[in-house]
């Protein structure tokens, strides 16, 4: 089998989530008889599993993605964009954490929703290392900016030190010539 592409990850209220359309495709089911697998186990999915996204969250997503460009943003919109009175899709779009992904997998029983759980794992897991090697790259950041700051103020004392240096010396003073009074 193919690697299948890894559907895309979306941070929606502040969780790490995969759309519902976005697993039904990638267990090959129809994104209707996905929900409905999921609605029947319900139990199975907590909040922290999977939740129905609310109109406003459609809206504010849809607003957000009218003016993005981006390819994660694309491919959201035509999962929120579709959602309409008439035609489209009628129901709220549902959003799993990694563990509602692997969730619905075993739910869902096929083999190939079982092979590609295991590409949902991986997909959040790569995640997961991104994050870490972006966090590991900040903090290395942040020590050589501290660093160059040390340097700036070592570097500015010497410059301040060496300044007096690059101007040309005073003239010495000059020798009056003649008898003043006082003087011997």
């Amino acid at each position: 089998m193919s690697d299948p592409k890894l559907p895309p990850i979306h941070t929606i209220r502040g969780l790490r989530v995969v759309l519902d359309s976005d697993l039904a495709a990638l267990y090959k089911v129809p994104t209707k008889v996905f929900n409905q697998t999921i609605l029947r186990n319900a139990s199975r999915f907590p909040v922290d599993f999977a939740f129905q996204f609310t109109r406003e969250e459609v809206a504010n997503l849809r607003s957000q993605i009218v003016t993005s460009s981006s390819e994660a943003d694309r491919s959201l919109r035509s999962q929120i964009v579709t959602l309409k009175a008439h035609g489209g899709r009628r129901y709220l779009p549902w959003a799993f954490t990694e563990h509602g992904a692997i969730m619905a997998a075993t739910i869902l029983r096929s083999p190939r929703a079982v092979a590609m759980s295991v590409y949902v794992v991986r997909a959040f897991v790569r995640m997961r290392e991104d994050l870490m090697t972006s966090a590991v790259i900040f903090k290395r950041l942040a020590q050589i900016d501290k660093k160059l700051l040390e340097h700036d103020v070592v570097l500015q004392d010497v410059v301040e030190k060496l300044l007096p240096l690059l101007n040309p010396p005073p003239d010495p003073p000059k020798r009056r010539i003649g008898f003043y009074p006082g003087s011997e």
